[in-house]
């Protein structure tokens, strides 16, 4: 896959006509168009539907590109990522093997903590350097929109190098970065037993930092027995707020504290993990709004045996997502094609729900669903391109990229 700088690219005067087309626009279900046709101007939709209703002006207005009968779908988003860090913890996916379990890994000091060395280690370009493989990874599958977490260095500085590392991605790729301030991730070692010092002393005054600096779209926090409580998650929620910042959670991963319901509390973007969601609070979720972001490799990775509560999302009308999770300790994924296989395989979701999932509705849960997500006029042209006969083979192959061309921006960024 060819890369191009997005430095290199002016997309605001992209324009383009991809033609002969089948069409999964996810605007409303899958939202297909048989022989349908997708224009672009200046890097946005200007036309997508039937090739029969496309105008003439449009179609006089760029050589066509022929889609000899591929599919188009909107381009993948992957709302829930850890995608910078240092170093690997393929030591501890032994020890998992030989038997330990994430909270005793966590408990020895492993887990997240372990993960703090390696990336405090690392500068903001070398940081950079080991983010950029994964990323591609997640681009050639037709990736346009990843969002990205701090939470591995625990202290202000390496915070901040994380969210900088993040933005400086976005300048080396085509690709929209949005990230999210997590150092309420874990409690660094020289805190232990002292949450709440480390909210006053790290979290939240480094929160005001990102923000200022610009480093800042959302705040994420880690809602569970062996990272922070509701009411410890409450105090960086109220600074979110105060600085007019979105909020999602990791929340009901372990066990349930109503993470999900703190969460809809102050109208998150989304909570995500949820395998100890009760009903009560997934019918909070939907009331707000806050989307249900499923993260089948963590789940997979840990072998866990209780799955999200899915029955009791779609009863609710919640909006539910999927993500990578991609993090080095208990998600290692970069790919967004076999996360919806595992959606489908091990959470019993369907083909339009796993589609819908890391397009639609993981744009929804990084609240970008006006710019981007489903094939619309206005919206920003990011688009994927590929060999299939059907929407379904997306989601049924395992370890197999079908991608025939990426569109970001209207740019044609691989082929």
């Amino acid at each position: 896959m060819s890369q191009n700088p997005v430095s290199d690219v002016d997309h605001s005067t992209a324009s383009g006509l991809w033609v002969n087309a089948r069409l999964a626009t996810l605007s409303s279900g899958l939202g297909i168009v048989e022989a349908g046709a997708v224009a672009v101007k200046n890097g946005r939709i200007a036309f997508c539907g039937p090739e029969t209703d496309l105008p003439p002006e449009l179609r006089a207005s760029s050589t066509p590109i022929d889609c000899a009968g591929r599919w188009i779908t909107p381009a993948l988003v992957d709302c829930h990522t850890h995608l910078v860090y240092g170093g690997d913890r393929a030591l501890e996916f032994e020890m998992r093997l030989a038997g330990a379990t994430y909270e005793e890994i966590a408990r020895a000091g492993g887990g997240i903590v372990s993960s703090v060395k390696a990336t405090n280690a690392l500068s903001v370009d070398e940081l950079v350097a080991q983010a950029l493989p994964r990323l591609d990874t997640l681009l050639a599958e037709g990736a346009s929109t990843i969002e990205v977490k701090s939470g591995y260095a625990l202290n202000i500085e390496g915070e901040l190098n994380m969210l900088r590392a993040a933005r400086k991605l976005a300048e080396l790729r085509p690709v929209r970065i949005v990230t999210s301030w997590l150092a309420a991730h874990a409690t660094p070692p020289e805190y232990k037993g002292r949450n709440g010092d480390y909210i006053s002393d790290v979290v939240l005054p480094g929160l005001e930092l990102a923000h200022a600096e610009g480093l800042v779209d959302a705040v994420d926090g880690f809602c569970e027995g062996i990272a922070f409580s509701p009411a410890e998650i409450a105090r960086v929620f109220d600074k979110a707020r105060d600085l007019g910042l979105p909020v999602k959670l990791h929340a009901e991963q372990l066990s349930d504290l109503g993470g999900a319901r703190l969460a809809a509390g102050y109208g998150a973007l989304s909570a995500d993990h949820l395998e100890y969601l009760n009903a009560a609070d997934a019918k909070a979720m939907a009331e707000a709004g806050t989307v249900a972001v499923l993260l089948p490799g963590a789940f997979y990775t840990l072998r866990e045996k209780q799955a999200p509560p899915v029955k009791a999302l779609r009863e609710a009308g919640a909006h539910i997502a999927l993500a990578t999770d991609s993090n080095p300790g208990t998600s290692p994924l970069t790919s967004l094609l076999m996360t919806m296989n595992m959606g489908a395989t091990l959470f019993g979701l369907t083909v339009e729900e796993c589609l819908a999932g890391v397009t639609r509705e993981g744009a929804r849960a990084l609240g970008l669903l006006d710019e981007t997500g489903t094939l619309e006029i206005g919206k920003s042209a990011d688009f994927a391109i590929w060999n299939i006969e059907r929407p379904a083979e997306l989601v049924y192959r395992i370890g197999f990229n079908p991608l025939h061309e990426h569109v970001f921006k209207g740019k044609r960024i691989s082929a």
